[in-house]
């Protein structure tokens, strides 16, 4: 698996990441439904990619934030 992802993508994943976390666990905004389960989802997949510095979605159009890969 190659790297696809830039340190300012990647940064901004987790900060992304834990932004809907902290809605999803802090807060009672999304309840316990659907919105709920999803942003843990989102935020999931966006960690994921971050660590491994690799997004499946940006390999399938082709796309690259990094400037030295």
């Amino acid at each position: 698996m190659t790297i696809n992802m830039g340190k300012v993508d990647r940064a901004l994943r987790f900060v992304i990441a834990a932004v809907l976390l902290y809605i999803a666990l802090g807060t009672a905004l999304l309840g316990s439904g659907l919105l709920f389960w999803l942003a843990l989802l989102v935020a999931a997949v966006f960690t994921l990619t971050a660590v491994v510095g690799n997004c499946p979605l940006y390999s399938v159009v082709g796309l690259k934030t990094c400037q030295e890969c």
